[in-house]
C-alpha cells in the first residue's frame, strides 16, 4: 500500500492523472532559485525554450547568457563563474552536455570543485521521435564516476522543481537529469524531498498467507518510479508484496535506506530509463556487493541504443514497462528462494 508519509497525489493511479515533462519543473525551479538568490545565473547552448531556461531568461535577462552551439565553452565559462561567487546552471540536451563537453566538465568544473549545476535535458529513450542520437542513456554512468559530482534524477515535474532549488542552495557540482516527454506528476508539494535521501513510496505485506514483510524492494529513479508503483499495486493484487523506493539521488547514494530495504526484503529490482550498466542499478549493486550480497534484477536499457518512436511505446519496447517490472520481480523471487 502507499506510504502515507510520502504524501503522494491521491489520483496517483487514475487515468486522468495530470502529466508534465520534468523539464518544466526545472524551468520553474530556476525562476524560484533566482528569486531567492541574486547569485543564481543561467547559461544555455542555443536550446533556451527546449530546456525550459526561457522563463529565467525573461525574468532575469541580465543574469542569463546564451552561449550558442558551443557546449565546451558553456561548461568552461560556467566553471569560472562558479569559483567567483556565482551559482551557474548550464542547460542543454544531455547528449551534448554532459555528452559533448564531458572533458570540460571534468577538468574545469569537477576538478576545481566549481559551484556549477549541469542540467541535462531530453534524457532517456522517452525523448521519442528525436531518435537514438538524441537519447542520452549513458549520462548517469559518466557523471557519477566523476569526483565531487552529485547526481539527481527527479521522478516528476514537482520533484524536479524541488531538486533544482535544492541544488542552488548546496555547494559543488551537481548533475540534474530531465526528460522531454510529459509523464505522470504524482508527487505533491508536501512529498518529502532531500538530496541524498531515498523515500519509501510503497510498502505492502508479503502477500496473502505469507510473511508480513514485503518480498522484493523495487528501487527506481526518474519517471519510471510511477511505473514501479503501478507494478507494485498489481503485484499486491496477485499476492506479492513489494517496497518501492524513490531513489532520486544516485550520488551520494542513500546507503542506509537501501541496506534496510535489502535486509527487509532479501531481493531487489532496480528501475531506470538508462543503460543498466553504470547507472542506478550499478550503484545499488556495487553497494550491496560489499555490504549485503542480495539477488538483484535490472530494468533499463540492456546494452542497446534506442530509436525513433513514441515515448511510451519505446519504454515498452525496451523492457521498462509495468509488465516488465512485474516479471523482473517474479524472476528475482525465484532466485531468492
Amino acid at each position: 500500500m502507499l506510504n502515507k508519509n510520502a504524501k503522494l497525489n491521491p489520483k496517483l493511479f487514475d487515468a486522468d492523472l495530470a502529466e508534465r515533462p520534468t523539464r518544466d519543473g526545472y524551468g520553474e525551479g530556476l525562476v524560484a532559485a533566482g528569486e531567492a538568490d541574486p547569485n543564481v545565473v543561467v547559461l544555455c547552448a542555443d536550446l533556451t525554450e527546449s530546456t525550459r531556461s526561457e522563463a529565467f531568461a525573461k525574468r532575469f535577462p541580465d543574469r542569463f547568457f546564451e552561449v550558442g552551439v558551443a557546449e565546451q565553452n558553456l561548461a568552461t565559462i560556467a566553471s569560472g563563474l562558479g569559483v567567483s561567487g556565482k551559482i551557474p546552471f548550464i542547460s542543454s540536451y544531455a547528449t551534448f552536455s554532459p555528452g559533448r563537453n564531458w572533458e570540460q566538465i571534468r577538468t574545469t568544473i569537477s576538478y576545481n570543485d566549481s559551484n556549477v549545476k549541469v542540467a541535462g535535458a531530453h534524457a532517456g529513450v522517452s525523448v521519442g521521435p528525436d531518435g537514438a542520437t538524441h537519447q542520452a542513456i549513458e549520462d548517469v554512468a559518466t557523471m557519477r564516476v566523476m569526483a565531487n559530482m552529485k547526481v539527481i534524477v527527479p521522478c516528476d515535474a514537482t520533484e524536479a522543481k524541488k531538486a533544482t532549488m535544492a541544488s542552488a542552495k548546496m555547494w559543488g557540482p551537481v548533475y540534474l537529469r530531465f526528460g522531454r516527454a510529459a509523464m505522470p506528476e504524482f508527487t505533491t508539494e508536501a512529498t518529502p524531498f532531500r538530496v541524498g535521501k531515498a523515500e519509501v513510496f510503497w510498502e505492502s505485506n508479503g502477500g496473502q498467507g505469507k510473511s508480513k514483510k514485503p518480498q522484493v524492494a523495487i528501487i527506481g529513479c526518474g519517471s519510471l518510479v510511477h511505473y514501479a508503483l503501478r507494478a507494485a499495486k498489481e503485484l499486491e493484487e496477485e499476492g506479492i508484496g513489494t517496497m518501492v523506493l524513490n531513489n532520486h539521488t544516485i550520488k551520494p547514494l542513500d546507503e542506509d535506506t537501501i541496506l534496510a530495504a535489502a535486509e527487509t526484503c532479501g531481493a531487489v529490482v532496480t528501475v531506470e530509463e538508462h543503460q543498466v550498466s553504470g547507472g542506478l542499478g550499478g550503484a545499488v549493486a556495487e553497494f550491496l556487493a560489499r555490504t549485503m550480497p542480495t539477488p538483484i534484477e535490472f530494468i533499463g536499457m540492456q546494452g542497446v541504443f534506442g530509436e525513433s518512436g513514441e515515448p511510451k511505446e519505446l519504454i515498452s519496447k525496451y523492457g521498462m514497462d509495468v509488465p516488465d517490472i512485474k516479471e523482473a520481480v517474479k524472476r528475482v523471487l525465484k532466485r531468492k528462494k
